[in-house]
């Protein structure tokens, strides 16, 4: 019998992350919005109470501030839900923050439809679509609990606003230390000719999953997993519809504005190629498990095999 695969949910690397960046000399203050159970960020907060900020259920007050403590020449870190910071404060996120590139990073939780039970209002589906939208704003999805803290880690050391999404949902723990990793850059997780499957978040470690089912029907897929959507990989993504003539894309998030979309904007201008979307279709979620409710949405990796064939049979 196989080991069990490690599971934890990508927001537990928050606040310890947190707690290991300032421990190593960065100037980091954390803000957060009344849940900083939830966010893990009443991690740091036990260990630096002097350099935490509790604002209450007051989004826009808390990213002023923390543009107002960028200003001052600190790491401003703040937390939420991703359904409320980025729906409530937008247009600080984008004025305050983005329009005069301070050193802010939005980091949000409970992101995509896997909040599961918390039901349509708290599954937050939207907020890569906006946050990509806003000039100078860098947008970062882990696809684990181990990528997550190299996220935290790579916006502490990148200049100017970032947000990073993170889920509330255990998954599967897919890298490890020796995973590459850099800013800006994917990762080939598996190298293939037939068609190319690329994923962001937890969708990277179904569309690994995916390739394997493949194989086993002789089908060679490529599998690239994105956790910088901006700015994304260019490089990779042309390379991977040059070699491969057809790419698949994956993301737990509307397909409408959102990781799909980046990559078929990258695509159509470089190298055009027959695509197909996996995400979220125009629709608001409901109360269920984050497993039925992937599965209801056709997020899951019978729904990337199904249509890894559908495109190459097109």
């Amino acid at each position: 019998m196989a080991a069990p695969v490690k599971a934890e949910a990508t927001r537990a690397a928050y606040g310890p992350t947190l707690v290991e960046l300032v421990d190593e000399g960065y100037d980091v203050v954390a803000l957060d919005a009344d849940l900083s159970k939830s966010t893990t960020s009443g991690k740091f907060a036990a260990k630096y109470p002097d350099r935490f900020f509790e604002c209450g259920i007051a989004e826009q007050n808390m990213v002023g501030m923390a543009a107002g403590l960028a200003m001052c020449g600190k790491i401003a870190f703040c937390s939420s839900f991703a359904c409320f910071v980025t729906n409530r404060a937008v247009d600080q996120i984008r004025v305050t923050v983005s329009y005069a590139n301070l050193n802010v990073k939005i980091v949000v939780t409970h992101g995509g439809i896997s909040v599961g039970e918390d039901g349509a209002s708290h599954q937050a589906m939207e907020e890569i679509a906006y946050m990509r939208a806003i000039p100078n704003m860098k947008v970062m999805n882990p696809c684990d609990v181990v990528e997550a803290a190299r996220c935290v880690r790579a916006a502490a050391e990148v200049e100017g606003p970032v947000t990073i999404r993170l889920g509330r949902a255990k998954q599967p723990i897919i890298t490890s230390d020796d995973t590459p990793f850099a800013f800006g850059k994917g990762i080939l997780w598996r190298d293939g000719k037939d068609i190319a499957l690329i994923g962001t978040g937890i969708m990277v470690q179904k569309c690994v999953a995916a390739a394997e089912q493949l194989e086993a029907d002789g089908i060679d897929a490529r599998v690239i997993g994105i956790h910088t959507i901006d700015p994304i990989d260019k490089d990779i993504l042309v390379a991977a519809a040059r070699d491969c003539g057809r790419v698949l894309t994956a993301e737990e998030h509307q397909i409408h504005g959102g990781f799909g979309s980046a990559v078929a904007e990258v695509l159509v201008e470089n190298q055009p190629v027959p695509m197909r979307f996996i995400g979220m279709r125009n629709s608001f979620g409901e109360s269920g498990t984050d497993k039925e409710l992937l599965a209801k949405y056709h997020m899951e990796v019978a729904d990337i095999v199904a249509g890894a064939k559908e495109l190459l049979a097109r």
